[in-house]
């Protein structure tokens, strides 16, 4: 029996397989016009929902998640398409205020699409050599706008990622014997970050082997602000434990505030004390691409390391994040090079140093440089600046409007684009001092939040935080909105709480 007629009989038909590429087209065809259809037309529509929501039974049954032995019909897997399209949360939609991230810019979906479709791994000039440029030019013009004419960098799986990548390059610093001796070869070492920056720090410390307990938390002001004073109190109260002060963290932007840390007067304490300074500037850091608003980060070039995620403000989509670093002895890749021969050849014909890979502690790394590369060429820099400015004045017009409102009380007032209120009820309107006020309080935006998604309207959080109750954080990003999406937003939280 012929090998050929082994594989007919064991089912294999090798005959057939331009055939399943040709039905993989015509599926990828019309498919494409599904999500154009589905998500970036109704998606963006504001007669359509945000989300049509389902209790999670209903949405197992509805979706038929179940992985069968054999294939499904054409038509059954573009019904699959539609189900994902209809009953996932619309991102894209105006009026999704949920996250850090919102909208949809187009020229960056493109560059998401060729991405995807490329399939590439970027840790190579030879199998991604596009990408290793453009890399490198958008990295370059990041750093500009930091203040830093020459340093290094490289893009990461998110925020989270890039800030770790921030203290193990920290530690590696301090201790570089770190790398090939463990911990065993480092003494008790010392963290500082705000008690409102991201818990991707402590996060980082976890992984890393620090330990949480050694992430020492320093106090914030009313508006979220680090405060300084307090910074050199933890510091001193670490050496005290005899542990070694080598990290602080700043923030340019708080999660749920929106707050800017005093980066020049941390800058100051962390030199004092020898430190590395990282400024978590995931969501904050493409205000400086405003003239009007980038005094918010003033001294952010003092830092060692950023951290800067194009995917939140400026729409470039998940994920586009970058570590950024101001130092020019390639720490990056002594840090995390493992030096795999089968990959970074040092006989190669072109010039290795193009072969960034081993500045990652991935190996294959998703190409995330051309939708940001894309966008920034569609709209230029003056049309980021636009869309940064856009924010600014919109959240502004929403704070105006909402102190015109009685039912609204704002937990202070902000810098940035992120709107922190409570929303009060007729009926708790004057009891404030009554002893269950705050009990009351706190259950008013989780039944707001229920009713706006099961209605479809919107989509914003709340959570507590540092002593207060639920409150509502309003993010304002997207540049689909308008002084009208502001106003919406006011009379549909009065009507879902009016009787509360």
């Amino acid at each position: 029996m012929s090998s050929s007629e082994e594989y007919i009989n064991g089912h294999v038909h090798l005959e057939e397989s331009d055939m399943y590429e040709s039905d993989g087209k015509l599926f990828l065809t019309e498919a494409f016009n599904v999500i154009l259809e589905e998500i970036l037309h109704k998606g963006t529509d504001l007669k359509e929902k945000v989300c049509e929501w389902k209790d999670p039974d209903q949405l197992r049954a509805l979706l038929d998640l179940d992985l069968r032995e054999h294939g499904e019909s054409h038509e059954q897997l573009l019904q699959r398409v539609q189900d994902v399209a209809r009953y996932s949360v619309k991102t894209c939609h105006p009026r999704f205020f949920n996250q850090l991230f919102a909208g949809v810019d187009y020229h960056a979906l493109t560059g998401r699409l060729l991405t995807e479709t490329l399939n590439t791994s970027q840790y190579t000039y030879e199998v991604a050599p596009v990408f290793v440029l453009m890399e490198e030019e958008v990295l370059r013009k990041l750093r500009s706008l930091v203040g830093w004419s020459e340093g290094d960098g490289i893009f990461c799986p998110g925020g989270s990622v890039s800030n770790m990548y921030a203290m193990n390059i920290a530690r590696y610093w301090a201790f570089p014997q770190v790398k090939t001796q463990g911990l065993w070869a480092t003494p008790r070492m010392a963290i500082f970050t705000s008690q409102q920056s991201h818990y991707s720090m402590k996060k980082a410390a976890a992984f890393l082997g620090i330990g949480t307990d050694n992430v020492f938390i320093v106090q914030a002001d009313e508006s979220g602000s680090m405060i300084p004073e307090d910074l050199e109190a933890k510091i001193v109260q670490a050496k005290s434990k005899d542990a070694v002060p080598f990290f602080v963290n700043a923030t340019a932007g708080t999660t749920v505030q929106g707050a800017f840390d005093p980066l020049n007067h941390i800058a100051d304490i962390s030199e004092r004390n020898g430190m590395w300074m990282h400024i978590d500037a995931a969501w904050g850091g493409s205000v400086l691409f405003s003239k009007n608003h980038k005094h918010l980060l003033a001294g952010i070039e003092r830092a060692n390391s950023v951290t800067w995620n194009p995917h939140k403000m400026l729409l470039a989509g998940l994920q586009c994040s970058v570590i950024l670093l101001r130092d020019t002895t390639n720490l990056l890749m002594h840090c995390h090079s493992a030096n795999a021969t089968y990959l970074f050849q040092q006989d190669k014909f072109y010039d290795t140093s193009l072969d960034t890979g081993d500045k990652s502690i991935q190996c294959g790394r998703k190409v995330d440089c051309l939708k940001l590369w894309l966008m920034w060429k569609a709209i230029g820099t003056h049309g980021l600046s636009e869309r940064v400015d856009k924010a600014f004045a919109l959240a502004r017009y929403l704070v105006g409007e909402m102190e015109k409102r009685e039912n609204f009380k704002l937990v202070c007032k902000g810098h940035f684009v992120n709107v922190c209120f409570w929303f009060i009820p007729p009926s708790l309107k004057g009891k404030e001092n009554s002893p269950d006020y705050q009990e009351r309080l706190s259950k008013v935006a989780p039944v707001i939040k229920e009713r706006m998604i099961k209605r479809g309207t919107m989509m914003v959080g709340y959570q507590p935080m540092d002593g207060h109750v639920n409150f509502f954080r309003m993010v304002v990003v997207s540049p689909q909105l308008t002084t009208k999406d502001m106003d919406f937003f006011l009379d549909e939280i009065e009507e879902l709480g009016k009787d509360l």
